[in-house]
């Protein structure tokens, strides 16, 4: 199962690394329909003030739109510190755009892949972390703020998102990867009023092994719960109940799962849901509201074609009136 993993992440850093290089080398399109574009992760932020949709993802990328229709991109956006522990060319995994109190906030995951922070399990582990750039603009340029560290440089975490809780303060939510601890978490830490860094220290909120629905086998054949804890984002129900759906596997078959928070605050704990909300092939999903106020879920499906990865963006309409999340049918604007 190890072997299986290492297979699938590799082919994920292929897609990430040729998908980046093609991405810098290509002009920019115009009015390309939604299910043309080959983005993981995908993050979409429906801005009042311009009229406009920004969608984000892997890749570190930026496409724009007027209807969720036809979107112009990818524009570069994200400018780091190249003298940081970033290095000159990072990786840009699950990048993510929150307007906080007038000013827009890029979440992203940055890889370094060559720095080792640790070999764990025979696995290499290379410094990868979540990061939050800024700009006063939807569509960037996004830049570093003052904190070159958010969290511990011999951690690796990705796949960072915002959430304020009921005690006013602004959190990010992130995993701490599978590879480092062999069973990946998602935790959260307090940000700084401005969230130009962290205050605290992280805080586990739930584990992979956590899931009745994530599963996978071991070296002896024996059935578990999956190691992977994968983007997570949080959400309210209209009647309050604070809920995050989140990425795993059922063996070899990407899937998203959802948990409510007992006590409707991050602190929890954490109930899972049995069986996941999704189709299966689709994982790394979000909630937005269109500029028209409808709810919609952005999603990427996932297949594997003669060893590499396909994912394109999907969106799914969304039901939050009740005590649960209900997805439903494809969405197609």
């Amino acid at each position: 199962m190890v072997k299986n993993f290492i297979v699938i992440i590799a082919g994920a850093l292929l897609l990430i690394s040729s998908s980046a290089r093609a991405q810098r080398s290509n002009k920019i399109r115009i009015d390309v329909p939604l299910d043309s574009i080959r983005l993981s992760d995908p993050f979409i932020m429906a801005d009042q003030k311009t009229n406009s949709y920004y969608m984000t993802g892997t890749g570190g990328m930026l496409w724009k739109s007027k209807n969720l229709k036809l979107w112009d991109g990818p524009y570069n956006v994200a400018q780091v510190d190249t003298s940081s522990w970033m290095g000159p060319k990072p990786m840009i995994w699950a990048a993510e755009i929150h307007e906080y109190k007038g000013r827009y906030y890029y979440f992203a995951t940055f890889t370094n892949r060559n720095i080792k922070i640790d070999n764990y399990k025979g696995n290499t582990v290379e410094r990868r972390a979540c990061h939050i750039l800024v700009s006063n603009k939807p569509d960037g340029p996004f830049v570093p703020m003052k904190d070159s560290l958010y969290l511990p440089a011999n951690k690796s975490t990705l796949d960072a998102t915002l959430w304020i809780d009921k005690d006013n303060k602004p959190y990010m939510i992130y995993c701490h990867e599978w590879l480092q601890n062999w069973n990946g978490t998602v935790e959260k830490i307090a940000l700084k009023p401005d969230l130009s860094g962290t205050t605290g220290e992280g805080k586990v909120l739930f584990r992979a092994s956590d899931s009745p629905w994530s599963r996978e086998k071991d070296e002896q054949g024996l059935e578990r719960p999956n190691r992977v804890t994968d983007g997570p984002y949080l959400f309210r129900t209209l009647t309050g109940r604070l809920g995050m759906i989140w990425t795993s596997w059922v063996y070899s078959v990407y899937t998203q799962g959802v948990a409510y928070s007992k006590s409707g605050t991050l602190d929890g704990p954490w109930i899972q849901e049995k069986l996941p909300i999704t189709p299966p092939d689709y994982g790394h999903g979000m909630l937005f509201k269109t500029l028209a106020g409808k709810t919609l879920m952005a999603i990427h499906s996932h297949k594997s074609v003669n060893g590499r990865y396909i994912r394109v963006p999907h969106l799914f309409e969304v039901d939050l009136t009740g005590n649960q999340i209900k997805v439903g049918n494809s969405y197609q604007p």
